[in-house]
């Protein structure tokens, strides 16, 4: 079993910056790739960025450029930084951790809105 809480979401203007953080706990040692996902209202839940645990990233067409995903040594923490957000980008971001075994973790979600 794996525990995810999301922290870090927000009110922002457009143009403006968040950091999200995720603080894993459990068995983090089974964890082979963490990610973010958002879903906004009416849409379908989809994939922000992810990093796998030798570090490879990953990131949708629509935030490269403007997101990093990284993560700290011990594994337990995954950050997402948002920069030069955008209207669209608003949406409840979910952590999400991939076990071995092809299981998922998710968090509860932290809510971002971006808005003048």
């Amino acid at each position: 079993q794996v525990q995810l809480v999301e922290s870090g979401g927000g009110l922002v203007q457009p143009g403006g910056s968040l950091r999200l953080s995720c603080a894993a706990s459990g068995s983090i040692v089974s964890i082979e790739r963490r990610g973010w996902y958002r879903q906004a209202p009416g849409k379908q839940r989809e994939l922000v960025a992810s990093i796998t645990n030798i570090g490879r990233t990953d990131y949708a067409d629509s935030v490269k450029g403007r997101f990093a995903i990284s993560r700290d040594n011990a594994g337990k923490m995954v950050y997402l930084q948002m920069n030069s957000l955008k209207p669209e980008d608003a949406a409840v971001y979910y952590c999400n951790a991939l076990v071995r075994g092809a299981f998922n973790f998710w968090g509860r979600g932290t809510q971002v809105t971006v808005s003048s």
